[in-house]
Parts: structure tokens; C-alpha cells; sequence
């Protein structure tokens, strides 16, 4: 099954868009500080390597997407792959994966806005949850609204972080690469698995394909664009933390504000700021119109119940789904405040769904995609790299193995009640 065209509205630069939203997301605005606190200045090599692993898997999903444009994303490849249990296993690590790390997106955006304004925890809680009905009601209007906003999002980021990266050039300082490697050179492994969180986004638009309008064209254009910019604008933002900030860097909540107040003084801490919520409403709106689609494609397949389905054709939507995801995102927001976590294992759990997913998606691609073309060889590369990541996550692939254990369940569940009301 191949696709040139659909009913969808997305185009190739919303597409783009929405990408950069996705993966560029909040990881630029706090990520360097804590990939810095893990392993030092060597924490550059762990954004260099993710950096060159984005080439392979935008590729191989982007491939995927314009070969079976469906709102079931990654789970519908699966399935194809390698039928519907893998598909309902890699579908929950998704979906529930994305009320679990919206939060720490949401705090992440709510320290800059209490890094300008005061008021601390209560400040960032505030924000947070004010950033969530934002994005809820946005995606309640559908796509259409969802793809403008996300192509203005974007621009104001490139603007936003070009001008940090320019602003803070001249306090750089080759003193701040040494030592190198303070936490010795395994910790780069370490950082490399906090930082997946930075490059999880390749497979979330794959959920939309069949939101554009040519995916089979603009799927391909789309993830082009966004590995540029992605990749341009990472290094060239954790190489800047680390080289102008130095040490001090790895512990502040902002560190963005940091390097543009270095260049520019305090005055634009209110400016980073108000800049700060637009990008994590870019990262959230992307993850939400998602997570909204695949749970309804979800229901459609029998992986979740059925009433959650409405919304799963193109062009609809999908409201309940929409609604499960922002109430579990906010009693996850909830219980973070109650046990007063943070954000750094919200963040490593939603990781470690990411990296489970990632490696199933590119195992499927492997059997689905044609051998010997470049997809496949992405796909191939992609695995080996993913691989490698699973090793690092730790315990924390802890979640991904409860979400497998909880659809598994539920599919044995509706079987054993689908049979017990047969006549």
C-alpha cells in the first residue's frame, strides 16, 4: 500500500513545522544544562551522536508515514509487521507516554516564566497547568488551526535561538571545555539517554501522514527540513552552553535565559520567558495532536475500547481521545507536585518509552520497507543505534514493560469478553 494523495490539509512546512515543534521542542531549553550536569563538556559528543542518529530514523518514519499514511503511526506499521499484539504494545508506550512527559514540558516552560517573574515552585506549577488547556483547546479546534499555530511557533524558535546563539558567541571560552570529561567518558552513555528526550519526535508526526495533503511528497520534504534545523540548531545551542556558561550552566533551570542575558543583560529574561511558553506549546501541540490521533486509531483497532475512536478518519477529531490524554497529563501534573519529583524522571520515563518504540518502529521498517533502498539502509543503521540506547536507559525501561504488560492484558481481556458473548 502506497499513498500520493489524501483528503488532509497539513502542508509540507506545517509539516516542517510541526516536526521542529516535536523534536526541537523544550530538550533546547533544558536539556543542556542537564546533559552538561551528567557528563560535562563531553556531553557534546552525546548531542553530536544523536544529532547524526536523526538522519536514519527521520528517514526510515518518514518513509513509513508516506508509504502507509494512517493515524495509527508507528502502531499501524508494527501491525503490519508484525501483527496486532506488537501493534497494541507499541501504541500504548506511545500514548501513554506522552501524558507522562508532557509535564515535565510543562514545567520546563513554567521555571523560565519563574526565572523572569519569582514566585518558585508555585510559579512553574501555575504555568504548567495553564499551558496545558491552552494546548488542549487548541487541538479541540482540529489540525488546521493546530499546523498554523505550529508554523508560527516554529519561526519565533529559529528567531529566538539563532539570536541566543549570536548574542553569546563573544563570552565563549575554551577554558570551559576542560576538563572534558569530569564524570569520566561512560557518563556520555548516561547523557546519551537523558537526550533521547531531545530527539523523540521522528515518529510522533507519523501519526498525522494522513493529515497531509500529498504525504507520499510532503512527508519526505518535511522531515528534510526539520533535520537541518534541528541538527543546526542543537549543537549550536549545547556547544554555546557549554563553552559561554561553563560550569555554572549545568545547574541553572534556564539555561537559554543564560546565554541570552550573557550577551544582552537581565533585561531579556522576560523576553526568554514569553518565548520559553511559545516553545513548549510548539512541543506540547505536536505531541497532543499526535497522542490524540493514535489513541483514536487505537480504539479503531480494537487496542483500546471503541469509544474512544471517534476522530480516527482523516479530517476528524478526535475529542475523547484528546480529552483522555489531557486528563491523564494533569493528574500526572498532580502527582509530580505532590511527590515533588521534578521533572528528570518524568523525563527518563517518557525516554524510555521512546527508545522501546523506536526500536520496534524500525524493526517493522526493516520488514516493510523495500531492501536495498535508502530507507532500508536507514532503517538498518537506525536499529543498530537504537540498540544501543535500550542498553543505556536503565531501569527506566521499567514504564515501556507496564505498558506492555497492561495491553497485552487488556487484548487478552476483550478476547475472553468478546468470546463470553458470542452465542
Amino acid at each position: 500500500m502506497s499513498a500520493t494523495s489524501s483528503a488532509g490539509t497539513l502542508t509540507a512546512l506545517q509539516g516542517a513545522a510541526l516536526y521542529v515543534g516535536a523534536v526541537l521542542g523544550t530538550g533546547v531549553i533544558a536539556l543542556p544544562a542537564l546533559a552538561a550536569a551528567t557528563a560535562g563538556p563531553a556531553s557534546l559528543l552525546a548531542w553530536l551522536a544523536l544529532v547524526l542518529l536523526s538522519v536514519p530514523l527521520a528517514a526510515t518514519f518518514a518513509a513509513l508515514g508516506a508509504r502507509y499514511p494512517d493515524a495509527g503511526g508507528v502502531s499501524t506499521y508494527v501491525r503490519k509487521a508484525f501483527g496486532p499484539h506488537a501493534a497494541a504494545v507499541v501504541g500504548w508506550c506511545f500514548y501513554f507516554a506522552v501524558p507522562v512527559g508532557s509535564p515535565a514540558t510543562a514545567m520546563f516552560g513554567g521555571a523560565y516564566v519563574a526565572s523572569a517573574l519569582g514566585g518558585g515552585q508555585s510559579t512553574v506549577l501555575i504555568t504548567a497547568a495553564a499551558l496545558i488547556v491552552i494546548v488542549t483547546l487548541t487541538n479541540l479546534c482540529g489540525i488546521s488551526l493546530s499546523g498554523r499555530l505550529q508554523l508560527l511557533l516554529a519561526a519565533l524558535l529559529v528567531v529566538l535561538l539563532l539570536a541566543a546563539v549570536t548574542a553569546s558567541i563573544p563570552h565563549a571560552r575554551l577554558a570551559n571545555l576542560h576538563p572534558f570529561a569530569p564524570h569520566g567518558w561512560l557518563a556520555i552513555t548516561r547523557a546519551a539517554a537523558l537526550l533521547v528526550w531531545s530527539f523523540a519526535g521522528w515518529e510522533a508526526i507519523s501519526h498525522l501522514a494522513s493529515e497531509f495533503r500529498r504525504p507520499a511528497r510532503d512527508l519526505p520534504i518535511a522531515a528534510g527540513i526539520a533535520v537541518a534545523v534541528v541538527s543546526v540548531l542543537y549543537m549550536s545551542i549545547a556547544t554555546s552552553s557549554v563553552m559561554v556558561l561553563g560550569p555554572a550552566g549545568s545547574t541553572s533551570n534556564a539555561p537559554l535565559a543564560e546565554l541570552l542575558a550573557s550577551g544582552l543583560g537581565d533585561k531579556v529574561r522576560l523576553l526568554t520567558a514569553a518565548a520559553a511558553l511559545l516553545l513548549t506549546l510548539g512541543t506540547m501541540n505536536a505531541y497532543f495532536a499526535s497522542a490524540a490521533k493514535l489513541g483514536a486509531a487505537l480504539g479503531r483497532d480494537g487496542a483500546l475500547p471503541a469509544w474512544i475512536s471517534a476522530g480516527s478518519r482523516v479530517g476528524d477529531v478526535p475529542r475523547r481521545s484528546l480529552c483522555v490524554v489531557a486528563g491523564l497529563t494533569v493528574l500526572a501534573l498532580g502527582g509530580a507536585a505532590w511527590t515533588e519529583i521534578g521533572p528528570r524522571p518524568l523525563v527518563l520515563l517518557t525516554t524510555g518509552s521512546f527508545v522501546a518504540v523506536y526500536a520496534v518502529g524500525t524493526a517493522a521498517a526493516l520488514r516493510l520497507l523495500p531492501r536495498g533502498s535508502w530507507p532500508h539502509r536507514s532503517a538498518c543503521i537506525a536499529l543498530v543505534a537504537v540498540v544501543g540506547l535500550f542498553m543505556a536507559t536503565g531501569w527506566y525501561l521499567l514504564w515501556p514493560l507496564l505498558m506492555t504488560v497492561g495491553a497485552l492484558t487488556y487484548l487478552r481481556w476483550r478476547s475472553t469478553g468478546v468470546e463470553a458473548s458470542s452465542p
